[in-house]
């Protein structure tokens, strides 16, 4: 979870996080949230890191990808800019996720 980054619609977080990939590894969602102070946290939407991506950019992946809907009713807008790279080797492969900023 990054730091909630609040009054603003272009929030930059510079925030790096490193996760473990299981050898069955298909897709991991990044979720971007609404924090409310007085009302719960809204889902604005998320984006998905899958194998395949990770597979066209052997190098890592660097730029903005657009927030795809969680609740198909709702009606989504925005970007994240995200810098991924898998870090080891086959039977101990890391996921480097630096999320960045958002629009």
């Amino acid at each position: 979870r990054t730091a909630t980054v609040w009054k603003t619609l272009s929030p930059f977080w510079g925030e790096e996080y490193e996760v473990q990939l299981q050898p069955g590894f298909h897709s991991i969602s990044i979720y971007v949230m609404d924090e409310d102070a007085l009302s719960r946290d809204d889902i604005i939407g998320k984006v998905c890191i899958t194998r395949d991506m990770l597979a066209e950019h052997p190098k890592g992946y660097s730029g903005w990808m657009s927030l795809s809907e969680v609740d198909p009713d709702e009606e989504v807008q925005g970007e994240i800019h995200l810098r991924v790279e898998v870090l080891g080797s086959q039977g101990s492969r890391r996921l480097r996720c630096s999320v960045l900023e958002a629009r």
